[in-house]
């Protein structure tokens, strides 16, 4: 097979954007440099990459939509490698994009950027925040080069590095009747209406804590925002489930929250970072896990509270 970096280049820019003169307006080449190219690969692979309609431009093939993942995917390993060999001794730059699920963006976050920007000034990061199956699909997409996000599910293609476990809680309004007790069950909880965080496999992982005990919660409202289902909580609408640990216990409003121990042995979440394993690390990359290693550990997770004096087991997979 006879195909260049170059020539998966300028169909990478065809594919996104669905324009051969868009495309070569973007590398700074000709249009029919572009059209060869194409051509070239479409000979090479035995396969149609493009659906040309001159009103629309270029539509891509399932066989072209197919590649575009991989010709990303290799052109980014390919810059990786030049800058490891180009970039050596020399202070650190270059791209880095990183995914945060959606609960620990806000907590962790903002300690773990400004410190890793202080250090490495020169990278420039993009986040990206969603939830597991988001986050995951932007991984084997090429779209995000790692995230800090659970041991949620996790596909054998992505390798994941366990930091810190977070056990789960009750959240409570503090005016709540059981706002004081030291511990509550699940037993206690399931005829009480609660608040769900909706989010997929985060709502399994909780509603799975009361299957394992042949318990039923009454869900009385449910939200895809932890920021909502705080406040709701904060107001009276029931009790919830949460694994976060913000250092502040209020909701958005103002209103007071309390936290209190989940009794008996429940599993708990593992935060830490997760990466595709056929995929090269970058410099940047390397660098952002090597900080994420040295700032969270089971004594201290950024922008936390301190967890019980419990050790919880980990969540059965």
């Amino acid at each position: 097979m006879n195909l260049t970096l170059r020539q998966l280049g300028y169909f990478v820019a065809a594919g996104e954007t669905g324009s051969v003169t868009l495309a070569a307006r973007r590398q700074n080449i000709s249009q029919p440099a572009i059209s060869t190219a194409i051509a070239h690969i479409e000979r090479e692979l035995g396969v149609q990459l493009f659906l040309r309609r001159h009103a629309q431009g270029l539509s891509l093939t399932p066989a072209g939509r197919t590649l575009l993942k991989d010709a990303k995917r290799l052109l980014k390993q390919a810059e990786g490698l030049y800058s490891a060999v180009g970039e050596a001794g020399q202070p650190l730059g270059g791209d880095l994009a990183v995914g945060w699920f959606t609960t620990l963006a806000p907590v962790l976050m903002p300690e773990l950027l400004q410190s890793f920007v202080a250090g490495h000034p020169g990278v420039r990061l993009t986040m990206r925040e969603g939830h597991q199956e988001e986050l995951v699909s932007a991984l084997r997409r090429g779209e995000i080069d790692l995230a800090v996000t659970y041991d949620l599910e996790i596909g054998a293609d992505v390798a994941f590095r366990a930091l810190a476990t977070l056990p789960p809680h009750v959240l409570l309004a503090a005016a709540h009747p059981l706002a004081r007790r030291r511990q509550l069950s699940l037993a206690e909880l399931a005829p009480l209406p609660m608040v769900l965080l909706d989010l997929p496999q985060s709502r399994d992982y909780f509603l799975g804590l009361f299957r394992h005990e042949r318990l039923e919660p009454s869900i009385a409202w449910t939200s895809r925002q932890s920021d909502v289902v705080r406040t709701l909580v904060a107001n009276g609408f029931g009790y919830s489930l949460a694994n976060v640990r913000p250092r502040a216990d209020l909701a958005l409003d103002g209103r007071a929250l309390v936290r209190v121990k989940l009794a008996g042995d429940p599993p708990a979440m593992r935060v830490g970072v997760a990466t595709l394993r056929e995929l090269v690390p970058t410099r940047p990359g390397l660098a952002f896990e090597a900080h994420l290693v040295a700032c969270v550990s089971e004594a201290r997770v950024p922008g936390m509270a301190p967890a019980a004096n419990t050790t919880p087991r980990q969540r059965r997979r």
